[in-house]
């Protein structure tokens, strides 16, 4: 299935935004929160997480994330054994936090396993003995993880229902986990789609027991989100997660929402990363990973030990089936730009600040020494961005098309402040897209206008600094709203 930009945008936002809501609600858990709490990743929590850290919700979706990046079949045997490995990986390392019903599963599955790793048919045996001698399975723990599900199954929310609950069943055998996570991807998978949020008949469709689900929803709308505390349980987890969406007011700025939502569902209380993971994912499948702002991605990171690019890369090769995007990407280490630039690369200095330096993407073979942080407005390869240099990432394509940009004046905002930041601490940046014509411009004017340049000034200098600068008619139209914004802050 190929996807637009912003479709491809709002998949990546699915494992990206869900990482980001369980770090963010890490520190929170189970403890004493207000209603005015303005959740940061504080990390800490039960698990003694670091800031950043994501905790077993997103550990257990990077899992699933490997097994779909394969392009394979969830519910195929080979598949769905690789999502039980690795369960079993993460589970062997002795992770500081894991829920009770996946503990007590993964446990017995590696007993009954002996020296072997579990494999699917194991881990879903071990499930429903749990659950016969406990008599309920429907804990949170399937849930929070079902995003990656959602990915894989774009073009056919048939088969995306049965994958949710067979993955589901791996842990979590009672029909209310299992149809939870199912309609959970399901409105994922719908607004990664349309970049709407979903009608219960938009999923209707593929659910079982739909008129109990119809009604747990318009609950979660009715109801407030304090309503839903109760919230370890999968039902309750989810009305937590949609009644903190549907409650929170979208803003002028509509992808803000994503970040108020997360912070409507972490001030529940209780099971505050699993209810902000689940939310999350949502939320990142409605506004796009360019919603996520940098100040969290920088520091979002975990099992087994990647970062959020590795969430991107992870979601691009679930949605073209293993295969990567044009150039390889992201599949490759390096990207060779040099037969798409106009002329040869060279490096600037900003006309306002001689700690960033700005140029095309080829640069990057040859750092000047100082540089200390990246900022990328394009594709890299993996290992394009020397070792030890801080690399952040905004997603802009160079379109005028308003529809290829969804969040364009958020982005272009959180990338200026992303440099002042920077700078802030001392680091010397260097700012890049592929060949410096149009992307790399309008963030160095938008940089140089929140230092208070005005925008006819800044323009004229940083376009005389680059001198085959050519911000396209939609980045010039973003850098005047921003002029009206600065005005009125």
């Amino acid at each position: 299935m190929t996807l637009t930009p912003a479709q491809l945008d709002r998949a990546c936002g699915v494992l990206i935004a869900s990482a980001a809501g369980d770090a963010l609600g890490a520190g929170y858990e189970f403890a004493h929160v207000t209603p005015d709490l303005e959740p940061t990743m504080i990390g800490g929590g039960l698990g003694g997480f670091a800031p950043g850290e994501w905790t077993d919700d997103t550990a257990q979706a990077v899992a699933i994330a490997q097994a779909a990046a394969t392009g394979g079949d969830l519910r195929e045997t080979a598949v769905l054994d690789a999502v039980a490995h690795g369960f079993a990986r993460w589970y062997a390392q002795g992770p500081p936090d894991v829920g009770v019903q996946t503990s007590a599963v993964l446990g017995r599955a590696a007993a009954a396993a002996g020296p072997a790793t579990p494999d699917a048919a194991t881990m879903t045996r071990a499930a429903q003995e749990v659950h016969e001698a406990r008599g309920r399975s429907a804990g949170n723990g399937s849930l929070m993880r079902t995003g990656p599900v959602a990915l894989a199954y774009l073009d056919d929310p048939a088969a995306l229902a049965q994958a949710a609950m067979t993955v589901s069943g791996l842990t979590h055998h009672e029909d209310d986990a299992r149809e939870a996570c199912a309609l959970w991807s399901l409105m994922v998978r719908h607004a990664v789609l349309h970049g709407t949020f979903p009608v219960f008949e938009d999923v209707a469709p593929w659910l079982p027991r739909a008129d109990l689900w119809r009604a747990r929803l318009e609950e979660a709308q009715q109801r407030p989100p304090a309503a839903f505390a109760q919230n370890t349980w999968s039902v309750g987890a989810l009305q937590a997660a949609w009644s903190a969406i549907t409650h929170t007011p979208v803003p002028a700025e509509p992808s803000r929402h994503l970040q108020d939502a997360l912070t409507t569902a972490i001030r529940i209380g209780r099971d505050t990363d699993t209810v902000a993971a689940i939310a999350g994912a949502l939320l990142g499948a409605r506004w796009g990973a360019s919603a996520v702002p940098a100040r969290w991605r920088r520091i979002l990171h975990g099992w087994p030990g990647i970062d959020e690019r590795e969430l991107e890369r992870l979601a691009v090769r679930i949605v073209t089936g293993g295969r990567g995007e044009k150039y390889g990407w992201p599949l490759v280490d390096h990207l060779d730009y040099r037969p798409l630039q106009y002329r040869p690369a060279r490096a600037v200095v900003h006309p306002h600040d001689d700690g960033v330096i700005l140029g095309a993407a080829t640069i990057l073979d040859e750092l000047p020494a100082q540089v200390d942080a990246v900022v990328s407005l394009c594709r890299l390869g993996r290992r394009q961005v020397p070792p030890g240099v801080e690399h952040i990432t905004f997603r802009l394509q160079d379109e005028s098309d308003p529809a290829s940009n969804p969040n364009l004046d958020a982005v272009l905002t959180d990338a200026a402040e992303t440099i002042a930041d920077l700078r802030a601490h001392g680091q010397r940046v260097f700012v890049h897209c592929v060949a410096a014509y149009s992307r790399t411009p309008t963030v160095a004017i938008a940089y140089a206008m929140r230092r208070g340049v005005p925008l006819a000034t800044a323009f004229d200098d940083v376009c005389r600094a680059l001198p085959y600068a050519h911000p396209n008619e939609g980045f010039r139209a973003a850098l005047t709203r921003l002029e009206g914004s600065l005005a009125n802050a």
